[in-house]
């Protein structure tokens, strides 16, 4: 029997209802035809081709790196590694971050394993030593080296720039700035100002799959009607909206308080109550509707109060969508950061070594500050294994739960396509619309390799 198509507003006939005006960038739609709908399985599971992606496309972008709060005083150092690549992110000085490559070089040992706070970088090896300037303070007899002398011996730098909070760095010397880089994104987060953000949660997870198919799982809410079937009360799923707005960048809306057009009509306090019992996005505490009010409109009223008052500013012209929805920017190739008003989610994938079946994912929550306080440091990672669930960091809440909705896929993912590269089809699909997003990410990864390797892209 052929399925009816869903009677569903679209997300602009969503904002449609605000009572404030809604900012343009809100208002921008732009999906272009996503060419070839078919994926190749081998992207995900051949070591050659995550071997292509280290070197042409991590080793060549900008990637976010760790939040300025995490190295908030002199010395104060992560590491960002990924691949072959390993950075030691300082701050140099108080106005100063800087990123080494994390090699010693007199014979190559990593100089740090692990974050903290340096007053200098001494190899462990034979004690070579440098300053958090970059600058050799300590080689012992330095004589036998003086045939060497004209190399020179400062530690070499990878870039690094922040924006709004965000520090991010990029080993190539010959990539365009980060502000040109993030294209549209400056722009449409001017108003949200995450610089004005602390990073409260963060938790790192091993996962047993591919970096891209990790990335995925939130690049598209098609998936919620089979993965999280209990949201769809009170999330419109294939109401959302998908957008390509750069070469770096594409951003998907998925509206909050609304119910999925999967499931019968249903009355608005029921909304209400599903909203509040499962989203752990709102302020609001159970409460009876009021007479003539959505769930949508009265709950986005009561986040309005709830962050004037934890904020210290003025909401009553911010639109209900900024406070209440699931407003996801990419960053190519491995970053996805929440706009809005809400405690910002963040999430990030890396490969692990070389294993296209290993990545690490990472969830990070950045919450508003009121202006003028002192920014809190921000929260060391909770790192779990690839057996424990999210649900074990107890911080993130309901969230938790519904993060381990989605990694119970992954695995699955990561042996389903070894089988489909046996099964003689042509290979994976995508939505014309709803999995745009995953083609054009594919599609700068192409680019960027055929550049790479010399070819036209």
């Amino acid at each position: 029997m052929e399925a009816k198509p869903l009677a569903r507003p679209t997300y602009q006939e969503i904002l449609d209802q605000e009572r404030v005006p809604v900012p343009a960038h809100l208002r921008l739609c732009r999906n272009p035809d996503p060419g070839d709908l078919h994926l190749d399985p081998r992207r995900y599971t051949c070591p050659r081709q995550l071997a292509r992606e280290l070197e042409h496309v991590f080793y060549r972008t900008w990637q976010f790196a760790c939040r300025e709060e995490d190295i908030p005083e002199v010395g104060d150092a992560v590491l960002y590694e990924v691949g072959e690549l390993s950075l030691i992110v300082v701050r140099a000085a108080p106005g100063e971050i800087r990123a080494y490559h994390n090699s010693c070089l007199h014979r190559g040992r990593r100089l740090v394993s692990e974050p903290g706070r340096y007053e200098r970088f001494r190899c462990p090896y034979h004690a070579w030593t440098w300053d958090l300037e970059g600058r050799l303070r300590f080689q012992p007899c330095r004589e036998d080296f003086a045939w060497a002398e004209a190399e020179g011996f400062d530690l070499p730098r990878a870039r690094v720039d922040c924006w709004q909070g965000f520090v991010f760095v990029n080993a190539d010397p010959q990539a365009p700035p980060l502000l040109d880089y993030l294209e549209v994104l400056p722009d449409h987060f001017r108003d949200w100002d995450l610089g004005q953000c602390a990073k409260v949660i963060h938790v790192a997870k091993e996962i047993r799959c591919n970096w891209k198919a990790a990335m995925e799982a939130f690049m598209e809410s098609y998936h919620v009607i089979a993965t999280h079937p209990q949201i769809l009360e009170f999330m419109g799923d294939c109401n959302a909206q998908y957008d390509i707005l750069g070469r770096h960048v594409s951003r998907a809306i998925t509206a909050n308080a609304v119910a999925s057009p999967h499931v019968a009509p249903l009355p608005e306090e029921r909304i209400l109550a599903a909203t509040l019992a499962g989203s752990g996005r709102v302020a609001a505490e159970a409460a009876a509707l009021p007479p003539g009010t959505t769930a949508r409109r009265f709950l986005a009223e009561r986040n309005r109060e709830s962050f004037a008052e934890t904020h210290g500013r003025d909401y009553s012209q911010t639109t209900d969508a900024e406070l209440l929805d699931a407003i996801l920017y990419l960053v190519f190739p491995n970053t996805q950061i929440w706009g809005g008003y809400l405690p910002n989610i963040v999430y990030r994938a890396r490969p692990l070594g070389g294993d296209p079946d290993r990545c690490l994912f990472e969830v990070l929550v950045l919450e508003r500050q009121r202006p003028g306080a002192p920014k809190p440091r921000g929260v060391a990672p909770t790192r779990l294994g690839p057996d424990e669930p999210f649900a074990a960091a107890r911080e993130l809440g309901v969230l938790g739960e519904v993060f381990d909705q989605d990694m119970a896929n992954l695995p699955h993912m990561a042996a389903g396509l070894r089988a489909a590269t046996r099964n003689g089809r042509k290979g994976l699909l995508l939505g014309r619309y709803q999995e745009a997003r995953i083609a054009h990410l594919h599609r700068m990864l192409d680019e960027y390799i055929a550049r790479g390797e010399g070819r036209a892209p």
